[in-house]
């Protein structure tokens, strides 16, 4: 009797243990694995929200980049880590919603292995062209494939990535035909179409609008929903003519499975608040991020309504790597 009775406190103590390691939280640096490499487009968004983290929690949240296989690499680390909310990742949206299509082994289980946090943002991909091309629209740059079927060479960050799934819709929604160039690094990418090597590049936004508006590259078209300040003279792709190629990533904070509810509740909470600070939101957005925020569950449910999407492109393209 005397035991029953002490497992039933302590049971009913659960919730108030939970409750103080939540207030508690965090009593030690975290450490938020960005599984890319710095100087990546998610580095600059990942090391802002560690930075405000730290100040509004009085605790160190320290950046780990371990890039590697379209993010595959950092992300299974995480997937291993402790679930005591001492270890987070920010992830992009792409490990979860293409991924899975792609390769044969992940190195972890994206609909178990992770407890989700919040959705931090999210970037559009850039059609930009070598300035010594003709084309100054979508449709004139559509027109132009046309004319050279198979002799246009667009760059990538890897096989899988963005920017290849963004150059494969379009080819699909055009009716043109390019060569696709993956790259390991998207600076080299980046850096060969500037040389013309490679004639052009879907990018993300917030690594190349620097470029677009040196005028090193041009910009024909944001393939995206909405313009974005950070280039607002750049049509989005239903205003060039062709709605629907809309491609990008977006970068979402998730926990080990596991994790507990209370710091995951904690964690989302603080940073909601975070992304409706005006000058949190003003930074960000200038770096050509759309800002998301939300519920736990509007991770599970945004990565489910997005996946079968790009999971019918990869096979129509027959994309699958080991």
């Amino acid at each position: 009797m005397k035991l029953l009775v002490a497992v039933v406190l302590a049971f009913l103590a659960l919730p108030s243990l939970a409750a103080d390691a939540a207030r508690d939280y965090p009593s030690r640096p975290v450490r938020v694995i960005n599984p890319f490499p710095p100087g990546g487009s998610s580095d600059p968004s990942c090391r802002l929200l560690a930075d405000a983290l730290t100040r509004s929690l009085r605790q160190q949240f320290v950046v780990d980049n371990r890039g590697g296989g379209n993010g595959n690499i950092g992300t299974a680390i995480a997937a291993k880590a402790t679930p005591d909310g001492y270890v987070l990742v920010f992830a992009s949206g792409t490990t979860f919603t293409i991924n899975p299509h792609v390769y044969s082994s992940l190195g972890f289980d994206p609909k178990k292995d992770f407890t989700p946090v919040i959705r931090f943002g999210s970037v559009p991909n850039v059609l930009v062209i070598h300035p010594s091309l003709p084309a100054r629209t979508l449709n004139d740059f559509t027109q132009y494939v046309k004319s050279r079927s198979g002799e246009l060479n667009y760059a990538s960050a890897g096989n899988g990535s963005s920017m290849h799934l963004a150059g494969e819709m379009y080819q699909k929604m055009s009716g043109t035909k390019m060569q696709h160039i993956p790259y390991v690094s998207p600076g080299q990418a980046t850096q060969d179409t500037m040389a013309n090597r490679t004639q052009l590049i879907f990018h993300l936004l917030p690594a190349i609008a620097q470029q677009v508006n040196a005028k090193n590259l041009r910009a024909i078209a944001v393939l995206a929903p909405a313009r974005t300040a950070l280039l607002p003279d750049v049509p989005t792709s239903a205003e060039a003519g062709m709605p629907g190629l809309e491609a990008g990533t977006w970068y979402t904070v998730l926990a080990p499975a596991g994790s507990p509810k209370a710091i995951v509740d904690k964690l989302n909470a603080q940073i909601n608040t975070i992304l409706n600070d005006a000058a949190f939101r003003k930074r960000v957005i200038e770096m050509g991020v759309t800002l998301m925020g939300g519920a736990p569950a509007d991770v599970t449910r945004y990565i489910a309504s997005e996946s079968p999407k790009w999971g019918e492109l990869v096979k129509s393209a027959g994309i699958k790597l080991d």
